[in-house]
């Protein structure tokens, strides 16, 4: 049952309905309404990515979604997740927040946060971590740079005064992340025109997205991943399913030429994912595929073309990231990807989001000539009994 905060006049409602889960969704629509850089998500790929039905997240996390209402008005929202696959650090159980939106209103913050963290605290957490919608796997962070603008897919888009708020909620930094851009077109520095012109090593070949066997390819991708980041901060494996679910949601999004492996004597080792900027596409549809937003986003992608490329993923096992050759196989990648996404047409890449300590990966994108444009910083607070 809805609960009052008599204090501020505000009502918090558990989203329980698909009513109420699209009030959840619109509601961060209509706070950003005046902002030039806000991407109207579609709601049908809202829907679906915060139902249990139709996300394979649930079947590994608990997750509750909240509203906040005030006179009859929707005024802000908040989820809480637990990961029942994420490595705990140090003492203690951590849940996450995400999903923050609300309006410039200290007490709305308060509110939202204090439901969240009760109910964390009840179920055993000691410290609280976001915000990842819903997981570390997909929009993680604030932004809290780079508001000038637009998002790319699949990344998060936050007014200016929403890290002020969270902040007097007691939240602290727990690390930034950060999102690359480049015109690919520029000319690569000396040493990675070096390293490319070289060749590949003896032994390695690139070779492009297999749709015949899209689904084989798709398991391949998520075991090199979970490989190559199991040592990263924060890092909670994806499960097949997820994987799979997101592969059959991108299918008629990806581009073969985008999707590149490398193979090491015959074993695929790495990958890489140029994901056309499905953002660039949507604009206009206020959210909606229907009755022509489908034939518009189609045409928009398959012939109009999008001009710009978010690479969301890139992985080398790390039984190859001593050797010689898997040190340059990164490079080959993102110059193959590079020369692809060029001659389709692309001008801007985004490469994100990258830890800010993760300066293997930092130092690779910078080789390619990108340069930090946005940063998101992910909060964390010790949640007292």
């Amino acid at each position: 049952m809805p609960f009052d905060t008599t204090e501020s006049g505000l009502e918090i409602i558990p989203v329980s309905s698909k009513a109420e889960l699209k009030r959840f969704i619109d509601l961060a629509n209509r706070l950003n309404a005046k902002d030039p850089n806000w991407v109207v998500p579609l709601m049908y790929e809202r829907m679906a990515a915060l139902t249990p039905a139709t996300n394979p997240f649930f079947q590994h996390a608990d997750v509750q979604l909240w509203l906040a209402v005030r006179g009859g008005r929707d005024v802000g929202r908040i989820s809480a997740t637990i990961d029942h696959l994420a490595t705990e650090v140090g003492a203690g159980k951590t849940g996450n927040f995400g999903m923050i939106a609300a309006e410039d209103d200290p007490a709305i913050f308060k509110v939202l946060f204090r439901t969240a963290e009760d109910w964390l605290k009840a179920r055993g957490c000691t410290r609280a971590l976001g915000p990842f919608n819903l997981s570390i796997n997909e929009e993680v962070g604030l932004l809290v740079d780079g508001f000038d603008t637009k998002p790319m897919v699949m990344m998060g888009h936050d007014p200016r005064y929403a890290a002020a708020r969270v902040e007097e909620q007691g939240y602290t930094k727990a690390k930034d992340v950060y999102a690359y851009v480049c015109d690919p077109r520029a000319a690569l520095p000396p040493v990675v025109v070096r390293r490319v012109k070289r060749g590949l090593p003896e032994g390695v070949v690139l070779r492009q997205l297999d749709m015949k066997r899209y689904d084989d390819e798709v398991k391949a991708l998520t075991s090199i991943l979970n490989d190559a980041w199991s040592e990263n901060w924060g890092f909670v494996p994806t499960t097949e399913a997820e994987t799979a679910q997101l592969g059959k949601a991108l299918k008629d999004v990806l581009d073969p030429r985008l999707v590149l492996f490398a193979e090491i004597d015959g074993e695929v080792a790495a990958f890489i994912v140029l994901l056309p900027n499905v953002n660039e596409a949507i604009e206009g549809l206020n959210g909606k595929l229907l009755p022509f937003g489908w034939a518009k986003l189609l045409w928009r992608l398959k012939v109009k073309r999008v001009k710009s490329i978010r690479i969301p993923l890139m992985g080398l096992k790390k039984k190859f990231a001593d050797s010689l050759r898997g040190q340059v196989v990164p490079f080959h990648l993102m110059n193959a990807g590079r020369d692809a996404g060029i001659a389709l047409g692309y001008d801007k890449f985004e490469f994100s989001w990258i830890l800010e300590d993760n300066m293997p990966m930092r130092r690779i994108s910078e080789a390619m000539g990108a340069e930090i444009y946005k940063t998101y910083r992910i909060y964390e607070k010790a949640l007292q009994a």
